[in-house]
């Protein structure tokens, strides 16, 4: 595959020969060979042959070369042979590292025990490794030629080479490609190599099929349906092929998602890339994009084209496709009826969460992404699966210095690997721009200012390609400060608008304010205005189950319907979280929201008049409710925290969600100061007014040390979570042979925010919605000290369920999951 040859090449520092690629294979051929050892063969023979422990195979290999006692064995596996190719302890240890973790510095002493003769089972290891050892010979006769080239050397290089043989070993344990098979046929190799290429068509790594497909389809309107793209997606569209990294900032709804497809379709048709995993912020973004994702791929290759998996933890779905786990990790899929086979081998990478980066087109969360650059299992092999994709981050941005680390690390890998990527923002700081391009100096703040936008970067670029702003679609949002964010306030003002006829979306900073709002506006007798489902009123956030985010998403998306039709006219209220913040398309009316910091807010906007529709009387123009706390913000810098805003100290630590309170003052002011903000005309310079550091030192020149002393400890915190990133980061550049994982990987996997902990139901029981749930993930911060192997079995009634795990007290309603810790009571 030519993609997967270049990655390789490209990290090898030079052409990999025919030699090379045989010599690899043999390596790829002994990637199991801890197999003969006989306590691992007992495992299939008859009870009481084997008198001793059972052993694993995975340092039983590294003990056959790098042990002690098993040098007959190494020197039938042609052992002296592959040291004069260059062999050296991390190519080796590469290949036998494939159930996805490294191996310790230290060998198990057992695994290096009891390689004996067993001759009431007929077996000896030693005579075993010499069949192997001429099946080697004999399968792959180019490898063992004299005066071959010095396999590579290069630390990535064997970085990389696992991640593929982790993915090759994947795939040739899939029973229905590769059956197996009992008895030793010296001329199987014809019959694998046959498997093999059926295998990597069938799953879609071999996708030179739908690339022939391709050739002359990859224009904007046959991607699309549009027949010419906005100026910014045509500067996407004039991009080189050459460059390996492209930023495009655009607001939202400028149709930054169709500038990406553009260019994974360029890419594809040329043969630069073989797949696209385009990475989201949210689930609830990820999940509504997939459809349109799957929809375009369709307009480009047919209706045989690749289908978009949805890479989201808790679904299955491949396409338009759904499928059911089952026992024995199989899948039922919805639409098979037993007759395409080759539909279903296609939809393998959707059937593992592991496997997600190895489809040819995935849509999912960015934190699938960034467990390939973590010292985490399997991620050199989502690593490796990622190389061949177009790797794009949608809504980029500073705000977690933590995750921030991991994607810029991430990127390097990438981009060192020859891979390519596209980021996209509506509101990326000139600061965090700088980083993102690997440039060692900002602009000053007029420069920044003065910045086009939108923009199109290249890593490669000393400019920004850009167009006129004149020439793209504006809106001026009314912008008014609301001296109070109390659930009351916000009830008040969301029922005020929705009883004359607005959609209201309301966007607070906390689950914990969403769900106050939510009650206070039952509680105001405003019931019938909130979003309705199943039959009864429902908010948006992230602690719900996947069944029922499902059912939330699509209402969400339906009530806020860019098309009339599906909309319907008259009042609603759509009460919810930062979840909202990254929905695809939906448009509001009229927006309630926290305060938060500029980036944030401009993400939240573009939810408003998203389209140009008819709107009730009152609402016709774009208007923005901001609401701020009473006393305003330096009561948070002791610190305290309330509804998403400062922080609070831990081990020493000040941690929050916008714990930067001198962007939010900055942002603050911006509102006040400028009661019309014209987007996105005036995006850079709000962006760069609350960000930049200029603006944010003559912040504290005014309101003194106590502000500068505060965000020092910001600064501080930033620091220590950049530093905590790196330390956790998959280091590349180091020999592989040194490399040693955590043994407890729970609080890399946690600081992503992505995940908590799975609680699976011993059954699946009927949700608040009426919909089968069959477990929850837990938010991270709650996740602690849980099991999530423990099997809970509901209480449900009225509603509302019921259980506790680990000793925790959960329930679970149409408000979301809530922690009690004290119990529940009869009520």
């Amino acid at each position: 595959m030519p993609v997967v040859r270049a990655r390789l090449e490209w990290v090898a520092g030079r052409a990999l020969s025919d030699t090379d690629i045989s010599r690899l294979a043999v390596l790829a051929f002994l990637h199991d060979v801890g197999k003969v050892h006989p306590g691992f063969q007992a495992k299939g023979w008859p009870e009481g042959l084997w008198k001793r422990p059972l052993h694993g195979h995975v340092q039983e290999g590294a003990a056959i070369f790098l042990g002690n006692g098993q040098e007959e064995i190494a020197r039938n596996l042609n052992l002296a042979e592959m040291i004069d190719w260059g062999l050296d302890s991390s190519l080796l240890l590469s290949v036998l590292a494939h159930h996805g973790r490294t191996l310790p510095a230290n060998l198990d002493p057992f695994a290096e025990r009891h390689w004996e003769t067993v001759p009431d089972a007929g077996y000896d290891p030693v005579a075993v490794a010499a069949d192997i050892g001429a099946m080697i010979l004999r399968w792959f006769p180019s490898a063992f030629v004299e005066d071959g080239p010095l396999l590579p050397t290069r630390a990535d290089f064997a970085h990389l080479l696992c991640g593929f043989v982790s993915l090759a070993d994947w795939l040739g344990s899939t029973r229905s490609l590769f059956p197996f098979r009992p008895e030793l046929d010296v001329d199987y190799i014809g019959t694998a190599r046959d498997r093999a290429r059926r295998a990597v068509r069938a799953v879609g790594l071999d996708c030179r099929a739908f690339q022939d497909r391709a050739q002359g389809r990859s224009d904007f309107t046959t991607l699309t349906g549009i027949k010419h793209p906005r100026p910014q997606q045509r500067l996407v569209g004039d991009t080189p092929l050459d460059e390996a990294l492209v930023i495009l900032e655009a607001e939202t709804g400028s149709g930054k998602t169709e500038s990406a497809l553009w260019r994974f379709v360029q890419l594809f048709e040329a043969g630069r890339v073989d797949s696209l995993y385009f990475a989201l912020p949210t689930r609830a973004a990820a999940i509504q994009l997939q459809g349109r994702v799957n929809r375009a791929m369709r307009r480009i290759f047919g209706a045989d084209a690749p289908e978009a998996v949805l890479a989201v933890p808790g679904y299955l779905i491949a396409g338009e496709a759904h499928g059911q786990a089952l026992p024995g990790w199989e899948v039922r899929w919805d639409d098979d009826r037993g007759r395409d086979e080759q539909r279903l081998l296609a939809r393998w990478a959707a059937e593992s969460v592991k496997r997600y980066l190895a489809a040819t087109i995935a849509v999912g969360t960015v934190d699938q992404a960034m467990l390939a650059a973590l010292q985490v299992k399997h991620a050199h092999l989502r690593g490796a699966a990622l190389s061949r994709s177009l790797l794009v981050i949608d809504e980029v941005h500073a705000s977690d210095s933590y995750q921030v680390a991991v994607q810029s690390h991430l990127l390097r890998i990438h981009l060192g690997r020859g891979g390519y990527a596209m980021l996209m923002s509506a509101t990326l700081g000139s600061v965090a721009r700088t980083k993102w391009l690997g440039r060692r100096a900002a602009p000053s703040f007029a420069e920044a200012v003065a910045t086009p936008y939108p923009a199109v970067w290249g890593k490669g670029e000393s400019a920004p390609r850009s167009v006129d702003v004149e020439t793209t679609r504006g809106k001026s949002v009314a912008m008014t400060l609301v001296p109070s964010w109390s659930a009351e306030q916000a009830a008040a003002l969301a029922l005020a608008a929705a009883r004359e006829g607005a959609k209201v979306l309301v966007v607070r900073n906390t689950v914990t304010a969403a769900v106050a709002t939510f009650e206070a506006i039952r509680a105001s007798g405003g019931e019938e205005w909130l979003l309705s489902v199943a039959h009864g009123p429902a908010l948006h956030h992230s602690r719900f189950a996947p069944e029922d985010r499902k059912l939330l998403d699509a209402a969400v998306e339906a009530a806020l319907s860019p098309d009339p039709a599906v909309r319907g006219v008259g009042g609603l209220i759509v009460v919810g979280t930062q979840t909202l913040e990254q929905s695809l398309d939906i448009d509001a009316d009229l927006l309630i929201t926290d305060l938060c910091p500029v980036d944030v807010l401009l993400q939240r906007i573009g939810r408003l008049h998203r389209h140009a529709l008819p709107r009730p009387p009152g609402f016709e123009a774009p208007r923005c409710l901001v609401l701020s706390p009473e006393a305003g913000l330096a009561q948070f810098l002791a610190p305290t925290f309330e509804n998403g805003l400062g922080g609070w100290r831990e081990a020493g630590v000040l941690n929050g969600i916008y714990r930067d309170l001198s962007v939010v003052e900055l942002t603050r002011r911006l509102v006040v100061a400028h009661p019309d903000w014209i987007i996105p005309a005036m995006n850079r310079f709000l962006v760069e007014s609350a960000t930049h550091p200029e603006p944010i030192e003559a912040l504290h020149r005014e309101l003194g040390p106590t502000w500068e002393t505060y965000r020092n400890e910001v600064y501080g915190k930033d620091v220590a979570e950049a530093g905590a990133a790196a330390n956790v980061a998959l280091p590349v550049t180091q020999p592989f042979a040194e490399l040693r994982f955590p043994e407890d990987e729970t609080k890399i996997r946690t600081r992503l925010g992505g995940e908590g902990a799975r609680i699976v139901f011993a059954a699946p029981v009927a949700g608040p919605f009426g919909v089968a749930i069959s477990g929850v993930t837990l938010p991270p911060y709650w996740s602690h000290g849980i099991d999530p192997d423990e099997r809970v079995t509901p209480l449900v009634g009225d509603g509302v369920m019921t259980f506790r795990v680990s000793g925790a007290n959960i329930l679970y309603s149409r408000s979301g999951l809530q922690k009690r810790p004290n119990g529940f009571s009869e009520k």
